[in-house]
């Protein structure tokens, strides 16, 4: 962090904000949010998979199923475009210290705001 800031992260009782930065999240808070994840991942995987074989069905069922084809080919490319930005920002490290863009903007309001603040508000 800059010496300039005024601005910093909060740590986590019993821990230093070296500590969080150094090592991320703790135990608890990865099982709680791999909890949350597998939660509302599973439904949401059954809830499409189950609408996709649906389409598929009407699709290949007698007269009718074509107005199908387009939903699936949305549900297909909508789904692999978000899965392509999943795994885009895994690789690039988007999940690794996710306090720091909260950090970052606040710092860097700080530092815009820092003479508009002193401008209305001067010291006297």
């Amino acid at each position: 962090m800059n010496s300039d800031s005024k601005v910093a992260a909060a740590p986590l009782p019993g821990r230093s904000g070296a500590d969080v930065r150094r090592h991320g999240m703790s135990r608890r808070q990865a099982r709680v949010t791999a909890a949350m994840a597998v939660l509302i991942l599973i439904p949401s995987m059954y809830g499409f998979l189950g609408k996709f074989v649906e389409f598929v069905h009407i699709y290949r069922g007698t007269g009718g199923g074509e107005f199908a084809v387009a939903p699936i080919l949305n549900y297909l490319l909508a789904s692999a475009g978000f899965f392509c930005m999943l795994l885009w920002a895994a690789w690039n490290g988007m999940f690794r210290d996710v306090e720091k863009p909260k950090v970052d903007f606040l710092e860097n309001e700080a530092r815009l705001d820092g003479g508009r603040v002193q401008a209305l508000f001067p010291r006297r």
